[in-house]
């Protein structure tokens, strides 16, 4: 395959894809906010713990916010909010919150109420069942992402050589806290080779045909450049010749780390200072091919996906994430699918969310991923989305008593 080719390639360019990348990479780090109306800055903790024992929002410690009724929270914000809850009580029940904030019969109540709760009451399914904490300081940063549409084909052809790959057979995840209760939450990837297991191959071996030959092309995509963005959102559309559009979603990862290349890009002194944005950081790539591809292959991660053919994408929990609903996070610090409240300096980020799913990059207390759906404005809200803010997490009624009552004194 000619990866040259392909990286060089232009054409028209969706303005938000190449937003993307810096905002979910470059940018996937912390904060300072602003206290806006129903977030009162929280108590100072006597014995604050260091941030290398910050590792769930148990460690990281809870006070109480505001009561819910005096949040900010539209009617039509509160209904989505409902639907999407009620479609994440299944999963929510039985799932073990890595935060430590609640057990699954926590929410068996709340649950059980949504299912027959009248969607033009959502504001006040939300207050009669729910009570706010903040996690740490509350303070909050919130990045955006959406579900975006490249060109390609089912088939290899002229204009589509860049390999879209399934989900190889022979890629292995593991639960390193099935072996040992200090490795608790940790989870390796590879592959196993002579009877051991091995690190799976990383981008760079992959783009140069290692996985080629093994029938793992789910599709072909027209754009190396734009199947890459594609790739750190971890799912999208493929426009297709004859007009139709396939949709793929997240099927796995190789197990490398996630390298953010705009922040490689602006410490090499690559872009021009005030201009580090994704505009400028496609012109780069697409104006010096052969580096850009070199730095591209510094992330070493590489996302292998499948066919969606029902509502979606899907997110972290199993269940189709909801544009201007779906939140991710960092599980350790919320349980999937808790309510969030964000108070955001950019107001669009306002209001009543849902956690949903995970980013590779969102880790830590208060990090969040709004996620805005498919299409243009979309692109264009998730590509301009990078905000400080206040955080509030939706519990089920009573977890704050309990944990305060079992906290060591």
């Amino acid at each position: 395959m000619e990866r040259k080719a392909a990286l060089a390639k232009s054409g028209t360019k969706t303005a938000g894809l190449l937003s993307a990348l810096l905002l979910l990479g470059a940018c996937a780090a912390s904060v300072d906010p602003v206290a806006t109306a129903g977030t009162a800055a929280p108590e100072a903790s006597p014995s604050a713990p260091s941030q290398t024992e910050i590792a769930s929002a148990v460690s990281a410690g809870i006070t109480s916010g505001p009561a819910i009724a005096s949040f900010a929270i539209n009617g039509d914000k509160a209904k989505s909010g409902l639907q999407s809850f009620r479609t994440s009580c299944p999963s929510l029940v039985r799932r073990t919150d890595n935060s430590g904030l609640t057990r699954g019969e926590d929410w068996k109540a709340s649950c059980d109420a949504a299912q027959s709760w009248p969607d033009n009451d959502a504001r006040q399914f939300f207050e009669s069942h729910f009570e706010a904490v903040r996690v740490g300081d509350g303070k909050a940063f919130a990045t955006g992402y959406f579900e975006p549409q490249i060109n390609g084909s089912r088939t290899r052809t002229a204009e589509a050589q860049v390999p879209v790959y399934r989900r190889p057979p022979n890629l292995v995840d593991v639960d390193l806290g099935q072996f040992s209760d200090d490795l608790k939450d940790k989870k390796i990837r590879g592959k196993v080779e002579g009877g051991k297991l091995v690190p799976f191959e990383d981008r760079a071996r992959i783009d140069d045909g290692a996985l080629q030959g093994k029938g793992l092309e789910l599709a072909w995509a027209s754009d190396y450049i734009d199947f890459f963005f594609l790739q750190i959102q971890g799912s999208g559309r493929i426009s297709m010749p004859d007009g139709s559009v396939m949709r793929i979603g997240y099927d796995g990862q190789n197990g490398r780390d996630y390298t953010a290349i705009g922040r490689v890009m602006r410490e090499r002194g690559l872009l021009e200072k005030g201009k580090a944005n994704m505009q400028a950081i496609v012109e780069w790539l697409r104006a010096n091919p052969e580096e850009g591809q070199k730095i591209m292959r510094e992330n070493k991660s590489y996302i292998f996906f499948r066919e969606l053919t029902g509502p979606g994408p899907i997110g972290a929990m199993g269940h189709p994430v909801v544009g201007r609903t779906s939140v991710a996070v960092d599980r350790n610090f919320v349980p999937l699918g808790a309510p969030v409240f964000l108070d955001m300096e950019h107001d669009i980020a306002d209001g009543l969310w849902i956690a949903q799913d995970t980013g590779g990059a969102i880790k830590g207390a208060n990090r969040f991923d709004t996620f805005w759906g498919a299409g243009e404005e979309a692109a264009q809200i998730a590509g301009g989305m990078s905000s400080n803010g206040q955080a509030l997490v939706l519990l089920p009624k009573g977890t704050a008593a309990r944990l305060t009552a079992s906290a060591p004194q």
